[in-house]
């Protein structure tokens, strides 16, 4: 099967509610945001340009590198170029929260990026995927209005993050209580609709599985690996590290899937590329914050036992 021949189903009705989830998401981002996360970065900017960067910068160039190593076909490869575009997502918190990083770090990070992200997807899209020798077709095809597509964002991104900061300004306590529902409700309602996207064309995702697979495993682990590798370049400290690796290894494939329905008709091997990436994204950011947590766990026993025990140290 050519994938960049095949177009997925999905109902219109289904997109409405895809754009009400990713708005839901960055009004749960957002209750969780105050005007003191804006002012951390000023306090520590560098951990902020550092991860600004790698996003921004870095992960489009490697993504486009890998594409061009592993020679998929033109949609995939757009596909990756795509998801590497997309702001960060709000799991990342979480796995910050549970790998023992600096999640007060995190939340100004994802906070800052968002906004910058109305403005870099557009273009950072245009650019990379208009530099692709196979990709670029399908810009082409599409005649992508960049002002159009950054309209679409402000829309699912943009109204929804102010209506939440705002929420949070003027009712603290309500925005408390709200924050976790939305937070919980919209996640699962993504994993939800990407899981009802890969059923509903079950056909078209098996005849590219292997593919898909193999192509999404090592992009996730290059984005979280870039993050880190950037973070100790940049010598932040262990907790910053932890939050800048998710910062840049999770990026919000849930809006990407919403652009390629928007914008690409649901181009095959674009939708493959985004559904999967947004699970599989949140099954190795599990792993490798449980596993940082379980190593952080062991190495603040062995001091606490050296601690008790000072006589049993050479």
């Amino acid at each position: 099967m050519n994938v960049d021949d095949v177009v997925l189903n999905f109902a219109p009705g289904s997109m409405i509610a895809l754009n009400v989830v990713l708005g839901l998401i960055m009004f749960g981002i957002a209750l969780d945001t105050s005007v003191d996360d804006f002012k951390a970065v000023a306090r520590a900017p560098r951990a902020m340009a550092i991860a600004l960067v790698a996003q921004i910068v870095l992960l489009p160039a490697v993504t486009f590198g890998l594409t061009l190593l592993l020679q998929v076909q033109g949609s995939i490869a757009l596909g990756m170029i795509l998801v590497a575009c997309c702001p960060p997502g709000n799991i990342s918190q979480v796995l910050t929260y549970r790998a023992r990083g600096n999640v007060a770090l995190s939340v100004s990070m994802t906070a800052v990026a968002n906004v910058i992200y109305i403005f870099v997807l557009p273009l950072s899209l245009a650019f990379w995927g208009g530099l692709h020798p196979t990709g670029r077709e399908f810009l082409q095809e599409v005649s992508l209005n960049g002002w159009q597509m950054m309209a679409e964002i402000l829309l699912i991104i943009g109204l929804p993050f102010a209506a939440g900061f705002l929420l949070r300004a003027k009712a603290p306590r309500l925005a408390a209580r709200v924050q976790p529902y939305a937070r919980w409700v919209s996640l699962i309602g993504l994993v939800g609709f990407i899981v009802a996207a890969l059923v509903g064309n079950w056909a078209v995702f098996v005849a590219v599985l292997g593919i898909v697979l193999a192509v999404v495993f090592l992009h996730d682990a290059v984005a979280l690996g870039l993050g880190y590798a950037s973070a100790l370049a940049g010598r932040l400290p262990s907790r910053d590290r932890k939050a800048v690796t998710f910062e840049v290894g999770i990026r919000n494939a849930g809006l990407g899937l919403g652009l390629v329905f928007t914008f690409f008709d649901g181009l095959g091997g674009m939708a493959v590329v985004a559904g999967w990436w947004g699970i599989w994204d949140i099954i190795a950011g599990l792993v490798v914050a449980s596993l940082w947590a379980w190593r952080t766990r062991r190495r603040e026993a062995a001091v606490s036992e050296r601690a008790a025990h000072p006589e049993g140290v050479a």
